[in-house]
C-alpha cells in the first residue's frame, strides 16, 4: 500500500481525511494521522481499516522522523511556522510534501535541493491561498491564450456564517482559526495598486476603507484589503497590470463594528495583562477607558467611541456580553488580543448543526482586439455542519486531490511551488466541481476600478 502521513488534525482536516478514506481502496492507500491528541485524530477515522491515529509532536524528533520515513507523501496541516520541521525530513528521506500554507522564505530556500531530488513540495493548495490561485490562473491563462492583455485583477475571499445559521448582529461566526481573525491586518500597511497608483492603508484605517461587492443570489458584501497584494504581480505574471487588489470579505457592517476594537486597542498582541485570569469581561473593557469616579463603563465606552445608546454599533457590543461582571477571562498573562478572542469565542462558535459559508469573488479586466472587457467570477459554498464545514471542504479537498495526483505522477514538476501551472490547476479544479466547488462567470462591461464602491 501507499502510505500518506497527515500531520495535524485541526479544523480543516475533516474533509481531507474523509476524501482520502473514500479513495483508500481504489487508490491503494493507508492513511496515518499524527496529532498531539490521538483521541481527536481517531475521531476522524473511526474504525476504518485503512487508517490509524498516532501520537505525533512535531518537535519530537524521533516520532517525526520515523513517521515521515515510513510514508510516501506527507501532508502538513500544522500552522505554517511548523512546516519546516517536516520539510527538512521530507527532503532528507526523499518524500513529497503538501501544505495549505503560504510559502515561507525558509521553505523557498529549499527549492534547489527539492528540485535536485525530483520532489514536489506543493504549498498554498488550500482555499486562500489555493483555490484562489487556481481559479484565477485558469481565467488569466485563458485570456492570454486568446491574445488578451490583463488590465485589472481583484480577488476577495470570505469565511462566513451561512444565512440559515446567521443569528447575531455581526452576521459572523468563526469558521477558521479565531486568533487569525483577531489579528487580521496587523504587521504592516496593506499594499496594492489601483489604476497604476500604489496605495497603502495603515492598520488603524484598514477597517474603514472597504469595498462593496454584489454576488447575484447572495446579496451585498464588503471587503477590506489584505496586507500585501503586490507580491502577486510576479506570481500571476501581472507586472504591468493597472489594478491589483486582494481582500477579505465580510457582511456589510462588520468592518465598521470591528474598528471599535481596533481603536480601543483590544486587538493588540504585543503585551500581557497582569492578573488577567481574574479579570471579568467588564474589567477587561474598563482597562481601555479613562478613569472616572462617577461614570459607568458603558457610559465611558459610548463617550470614547462617540456612539449613542440606540446606535446599532452599541447593540453589537452589548450582544457580546462585554459588560458582564461575572464572566472571567480565566487566561493567565493574556494579551488584549487573546482576551478579546476568548470573549468572542463565547458568542461566535459554530454549534453542532450550524453551517458556514465560503464566498470567493474574482474580477478580471482585460483588453482583447482593441476592446476592453470584464469577467466577474464567483464561488459560494454552504457547509454541512460544525465538523464538515465549507471551510474544511475548500481547504482540505484541494490538498487531498493534489496529494493523490502527486502519488500517481500526474503532477510531476519538481520544486517548492504554488498551484499556478495548468498541470496542477486544471485537473484539481475539474474534480472540485464534483464536490460542488464551482465558479460562475459573468461577462460584463469593463468598469475598471470603481471608486463609488469604496467607503472611507
Amino acid at each position: 500500500m501507499r502510505h500518506i502521513l497527515i500531520i495535524g488534525a485541526g479544523r480543516s482536516a475533516s474533509s481531507l481525511v474523509q476524501y482520502l478514506l473514500d479513495k483508500s481502496d481504489s487508490e491503494n492507500l493507508f492513511i496515518t494521522i499524527g496529532d498531539l491528541s490521538v483521541q481527536h485524530a481517531q475521531s476522524l477515522i473511526g474504525d476504518h481499516p485503512n487508517a490509524r491515529a498516532t501520537p505525533l509532536d512535531i518537535f519530537n524528533e524521533t516520532q517525526r522522523r520515523e513517521a515521515i520515513e515510513n510514508s510516501d507523501i506527507v501532508i502538513s496541516m500544522l500552522p505554517a511556522r511548523y512546516h519546516m520541521e517536516a520539510a527538512k525530513d521530507c527532503l532528507e528521506f526523499g518524500k513529497h510534501l503538501v501544505t495549505a500554507s503560504y510559502v515561507s522564505k525558509e521553505m523557498q530556500l529549499l527549492d534547489p535541493k527539492v528540485k535536485a531530488k525530483g520532489l514536489v513540495f506543493m504549498n498554498e493548495i488550500g482555499l486562500d491561498p489555493g483555490i484562489d490561485h487556481m481559479s484565477a490562473m485558469q481565467v488569466i491563462d485563458r485570456i492570454r491564450d486568446a491574445g488578451g492583455k490583463m488590465l485589472l485583477f481583484e480577488s476577495f475571499t470570505g469565511g462566513l456564517v451561512a444565512p440559515e445559521s446567521d443569528d447575531n448582529l455581526w452576521h459572523y461566526k468563526f469558521t477558521w482559526n479565531p486568533r487569525n481573525v483577531v489579528l487580521a491586518g496587523q504587521g504592516g500597511a496593506a499594499e496594492f495598486i489601483q489604476e497604476g497608483t500604489y496605495k497603502y492603508i495603515p492598520y488603524h484605517r484598514l477597517f474603514r476603507r472597504t469595498e462593496f461587492l454584489e454576488i447575484e443570489g447572495h446579496g451585498r458584501f464588503e471587503a477590506y484589503a489584505n496586507r500585501n497584494s503586490l507580491k502577486y504581480r510576479s506570481v500571476y505574471g501581472l507586472e504591468d497590470v493597472l489594478t491589483l487588489y486582494r481582500g477579505t470579505m465580510r457582511r456589510v457592517g462588520f468592518s465598521k463594528a470591528w474598528n471599535m476594537f481596533v481603536q480601543l486597542g483590544m486587538t493588540d498582541d504585543g503585551y500581557t495583562i497582569p492578573n488577567s485570569e481574574h479579570l471579568s469581561y467588564r474589567d477587561f473593557v474598563n482597562l481601555f477607558l479613562p478613569y472616572s469616579p462617577t461614570d459607568s463603563v458603558e457610559l465611558k465606552l459610548r463617550h470614547s467611541l462617540k456612539i449613542d445608546q440606540d446606535d446599532l454599533m452599541w447593540g453589537k457590543l452589548v450582544e457580546l456580553d462585554l459588560f458582564n461582571p461575572n464572566k472571567k477571562l480565566e487566561i493567565e498573562n493574556a494579551t488584549p488580543a487573546q482576551a478579546l478572542q476568548k470573549i468572542l469565542e463565547d458568542k461566535w462558535t459554530l454549534q453542532k448543526d450550524e453551517k458556514d459559508m465560503i464566498v470567493m469573488y474574482h474580477k478580471f479586466g482585460y483588453e482583447l482586439k482593441g476592446e476592453k472587457k470584464q469577467i466577474d467570477s464567483n464561488m459560494v459554498l454552504i457547509g454541512t455542519n460544525q465538523r464538515h464545514t465549507a471551510m474544511a471542504k475548500t481547504v482540505g479537498l484541494p490538498v487531498a486531490i493534489a496529494a493523490i495526483k502527486i502519488l500517481n505522477e500526474e503532477i510531476t514538476t519538481p520544486g517548492v511551488q504554488l498551484p499556478i501551472k495548468k498541470e496542477v490547476y486544471e485537473p484539481i479544479l475539474k474534480e472540485l466541481k464534483d464536490h460542488g466547488i464551482e465558479f460562475q462567470e459573468h461577462f460584463t462591461e469593463y468598469l475598471g476600478y470603481n471608486p463609488n464602491n469604496v467607503v472611507g
